[in-house]
């Protein structure tokens, strides 16, 4: 893991247990913690890539200040705060 940046793997999860994990893991984010990277999968994924947009995109939690996309389809990317 690099530092600062919190892995979580959803794979298998529904998208409500998924979202749980995530705001659990943002609750516990610490001031060195900039991104939080979610691995859903893509074939089976993406309802919880949806999921996710739909839950912390728009301004809707605070601490996320936007989405990315990561290095494959398979990734979301949660930024709480720029480098």
């Amino acid at each position: 893991m690099v530092v600062g940046v919190v892995e979580i793997d959803v794979h298998g999860m529904t998208t409500e247990d998924a979202i749980k994990e995530i705001r659990r893991q943002l609750a516990g984010a610490t001031s060195a913690t900039y991104r939080i990277r979610v691995i859903h999968g893509y074939h089976g994924g993406t309802r919880i890539r949806d999921g996710i947009q739909e839950e912390f995109g728009y301004e809707r939690e605070s601490k996320v200040k936007r989405i990315s996309m990561g290095n494959n389809p398979g990734i979301t990317e949660l930024i709480l705060r720029e480098l």
